[in-house]
């Protein structure tokens, strides 16, 4: 221990000026055993000031450090625990309570010791001992007393006394000795006489000694001076002394101003945010809820109220009992007013849509004849715009009583779920009286069409399905029949019809009707829901809260994370608009699948209408908000859309594969190529700029495939018309068909159908034209035959069978007359094969003259290389085949 005193007093006390008296090793009571020193200290300059210095080694362990200290002027009390039994224990009283437990009794009865020393050397106000033994607690020697602070003297415990007495001599002192030992021989036989001699040589100095002093007048003079100067400067410490307890006395006071400075803040702050003015109270308790000017108060004093009762109060506040009255009659206020407003937004939303409901069903049995002639739905904003007023005040209800928020939510919308459950039933029966095509007498009743009720009550029932039975005038509906055109349409609309169909009979004005009727529909539909979603989101403050985990910027600019309970509420808030919509505005997914049902039952075709319009609601909806109940409804009945879409193009290739050909008469342009022609401009105008495009490309390739097999499956089993004809005539009309839409998906099938058209015309033109010069084709063949066999040609006409007799006597037999003869009978017989529609007969006899003229050549050839010098000619030129292929096609 002594080693780590010299160690702390050379390292760290002498630098500042301070002398340690006492140590001793101490760790803090009841935690893990941290060792450090606490020293009994003292300065070295006047005034003394005295303190209890915490020193601990380094985290490195390589040299010590000062961390804390007090001065024992601010000790108040030591326990030493027990006075009577050995324990390490003892208790320092500061500003707090500071225990501690020492290595030893021994270090900490020392240290006490000192401590009660210098409390009783240096302070006015004496610490209090506790459960110490008086033999620690000793009055101070009055010799100790009596020596000077300022002197270098140690008053710590008894292993820090005065130095001893004994010196031990140094190597001059004992060299002096030894030399005066020797100069007296006798020193060590003669002690006395030794002695003797010491005490006389001793005086004699002390007389010259003194002799020297009186001598020194002037330097006594100025040893006096110097006497009276410290004397002086002995009284100017103690004013200094005097001066520093003022100057500490004035710290206190300045300390007890700043004190009572913060206290008066700290009431002030409470003053300022935790009073609520009699005008806001009386407005929460009697404020007017009706009127615009009671509604501003209101929400003006739960603004207050709430500011009021959110105030982050500091530590300690909660316990003052003004602040706990303050907050208790917060309370009472937030829940009486919260009562006060649920129970008048209840009555207000019955009594609104009261009236509505009243108003509307004023004449219910006329509820269809008012509505058909315009197909609306009635607007909510008058109602929205008087509920806003209170939106507010909801935002205050759902962030101060979330029970009652929600409970208003539920009772908005059950009400509102009737209200609009009646309104879109009515609309849809208009809406489907309207396409169901029929009209209005001059009376203005509705005139019923000819069709038996049963069958249309039993057309109704079937198409309403789930949708239950229709409010208002059902009976009426079921009165209403459907023309007998649009009857038959609805069964067998396709392909095969409208290849069959002029433009009168596709009845183009229904399908227009039917394209703005469904329009109007979806236009309504779509800013009423759109309308009444915003309302909810606003009034309801739906919108503004961001999700779990985002932080909150305040409007005075500070950011912090919401709650956790906040945060609880805010993750299904989009799921509430959903849930409050979807609700309000069950029955529209019905009746709108059940209005498609009616239309696709009307005509399969305005599937492809239906289809267009609803892709284009569902992308408007989707950009203005991707999860909002509209798009959500709408994306679901576009699937059915699609489906019946789908279903409308299977029915179509079904329908081809199902085609019979009555094997006795011509064939012709089969239905379906021109049905195809029709529904592909009645498609290109329907789909002109839409957003599925990509729908009706797909439902191209599956038909015009289907057309294809189905064309040569026809030509394949027809008997009455040879098959080149069939597939040259449909393939050209697919080719021209293709051609003048320009259908970009199609390009590949446009450029197979030419082909197959050209080699069905070039087989059909080589195949016909063998009968009228049959007997020269088997001739020139047999040539061929012969050459191909290894003979020459000029050595042909040496072979039995072809020699120049026998060439003759074949040309003999088609003489220009006879030929003319045979070229006329293949133009009838080519006639009777060909249909008129394709007007094909001119491009084929065309087609004919060219491989005439070829084959004539080639015969032409054929004479000159095996026949040479033998003069044997056709009887008929080339001019004179051109005269007869142009006075057959005249002449028909």
């Amino acid at each position: 221990m002594t080693a780590i005193k010299h160690a702390l007093q050379r390292d760290i006390f002498t630098p500042n000026d301070e002398r340690l008296l006492s140590i001793v090793n101490v760790c803090k009571a009841g935690k893990k055993k941290k060792n450090c020193f606490l020293c009994a200290t003292v300065t070295t300059e006047r005034p003394v000031q005295v303190k209890v210095v915490k020193v601990k080694k380094s985290d490195k362990g390589d040299f010590y450090k000062r961390q804390m200290a007090w001065e024992l002027r601010d000790l108040t009390e030591v326990d030493a625990k027990d006075a009577n039994k050995e324990n390490p224990e003892f208790d320092l009283h500061f500003e707090k309570v500071y225990r501690w437990v020492a290595s030893s009794t021994a270090e900490k009865n020392s240290f006490i010791s000192c401590i009660w020393k210098l409390n009783q050397r240096y302070l006015r106000k004496k610490v209090e001992f506790v459960n110490v033994s008086p033999q620690l607690l000793e009055e101070l020697p009055k010799a100790e007393e009596s020596v000077p602070s300022g002197e270098s003297q140690i008053v710590a415990g008894g292993d820090e006394d005065a130095l001893d007495d004994y010196q031990e001599l140094n190597a001059r002192e004992e060299q002096d000795i030894e030399s005066m030992m020797e100069v007296c021989e006798y020193a060590i036989s003669n002690a006395e006489a030794f002695a003797e001699k010491l005490s006389r040589e001793l005086q004699v100095l002390d007389g010259a000694n003194i002799q020297s002093i009186m001598a020194s007048e002037k330097q006594v003079n100025i040893l006096m001076q110097l006497l009276d100067q410290a004397l002086a400067e002995e009284m100017l410490q103690s004013v200094k002394e005097q001066m520093d307890q003022i100057s500490q006395s004035n710290r206190l006071i300045q300390i007890s101003n700043t004190n009572n400075g913060k206290l008066l803040d700290e009431i002030q702050f409470l003053v300022n945010y935790m009073d609520l003015s009699k005008g806001h109270i009386k407005a929460l308790q009697e404020g007017d809820l009706s009127s615009p000017k009671g509604i501003e108060a209101c929400i003006n004093a739960s603004e207050a109220l709430s500011q009021c009762m959110n105030v982050a109060l500091k530590p300690g506040h909660e316990k003052l009992m003004a602040v706990k009255q303050q907050q208790h009659l917060f309370s009472e206020l937030r829940d009486a007013f919260a009562r006060r407003l649920t129970n008048h937004l209840n009555n207000v939303f019955v009594h609104q849509v009261t009236l509505l409901h009243t108003f509307q069903g004023h004449d219910q049995s006329s509820t269809l004849s008012q509505h058909t002639a315009e197909l609306t739905l009635p607007k909510h904003s008058p109602l929205h715009r008087d509920l806003l007023r209170y939106a507010k005040l909801m935002e205050w209800l759902k962030n101060t009583q979330r029970e009652k928020y929600e409970g208003l939510s539920r009772t908005y919308v059950d009400y509102m779920t009737r209200l609009y459950e009646r309104e879109i039933k009515d609309f849809f029966e208009v809406a489907k009286i309207k396409m169901a095509g029929t009209s209005k007498d001059g009376k203005g009743k509705f005139a019923t069409l000819p069709r038996k009720e049963s069958a249309l009550k039993q057309e109704t029932e079937s198409l309403h399905g789930s949708s239950g039975k229709l409010t208002g005038s059902t009976s009426s509906l079921n009165k209403l029949a459907v023309s007998s055109s649009n009857s038959r349409r609805s069964q067998s609309s396709s392909l095969l019809d409208m290849g069959n169909m002029s433009a009168s009979d596709l009845d183009v004005a229904d399908r227009t009707r039917f394209d703005k009727i469904f329009e109007q529909v979806l236009s309504e539909l779509e800013p009423l829901c759109l309308a009444e979603q915003d309302f909810i989101s606003k009034f309801f403050k739906l919108q503004q809260n961001p999700t779990l985990g985002e932080n909150v910027d305040d409007s005075d600019g500070a950011v912090h994370s919401r709650p956790p309970s906040e945060q609880r509420h805010s993750i299904s808030e989009k799921d509430m608009v959903r849930m409050m919509m979807n609700k309000i505005f069950q029955s529209i997914e019905t009746e709108l699948n059940s209005l498609i049902a009616l239309g696709d039952k009307i005509d399969s075709f305005n599937s492809l209408y239906m289809l267009v319009k609803m892709s284009h609601h569902v992308w408007t909806a989707e950009n203005v908000d991707p999860a909002s109940y509209l798009s959500t409804t709408l994306g679901n009945v576009l699937v059915t859309v699609k489906r019946n879409f789908d279903k409308c193009i299977s029915g179509q290739i079904r329908q081809m594969e199902e085609v019979k050909i009555s094997k006795k008469s011509k064939v012709g342009l089969l239905p379906f190529v021109t049905g195809f022609e029709e529904f592909a401009k009645l498609a290109e105008a329907i789909f002109r700029n839409a957003e599925r495009r990509g729908d009706l490309d797909k439902a191209y390739i599956k038909l015009i495939r289907a057309v294809f097999n189905n064309v040569e499956k026809v030509a394949n089993e027809s008997q009455k018309t040879p098959r080149d004809v069939v597939m040259m005539e449909n393939f050209h009309h697919i080719f021209s068909t293709l051609s003048s839409l320009k259908i970009s998906c199609l390009e590949a099938e446009r450029k197979e159908a030419k082909q197959k058209y050209t080699e069905h015309l070039q087989s059909y033109v080589i195949n016909s034209l063998g009968q009228p010069l049959e007997k020269l084709n088997h001739f020139f063949e047999g040539v061929e035959a012969r050459v191909a066999q290894g003979v020459r040609e000029e050595e042909v006409s040496y072979q039995l069978a072809f020699n120049k007799q026998e060439l003759r006597k074949v040309i003999k037999e088609y003489p220009g007359k006879e030929v003319k003869k045979g070229l006329d009978n293949l133009y009838k017989k080519v006639d009777k094969h060909l249909c008129e529609e394709e007007n094909l007969l001119q491009v084929v006899w065309h087609s004919m003259q060219d491989e005439f003229i070829r084959q004539y050549k080639h015969f032409e050839g054929l004479i000159n290389r095996c026949y040479p010098g033998s003069g044997i000619t056709m009887e008929f030129t080339i001019q004179d085949m051109l005269e007869y292929f142009s006075s057959i096609a005249q002449s028909h």
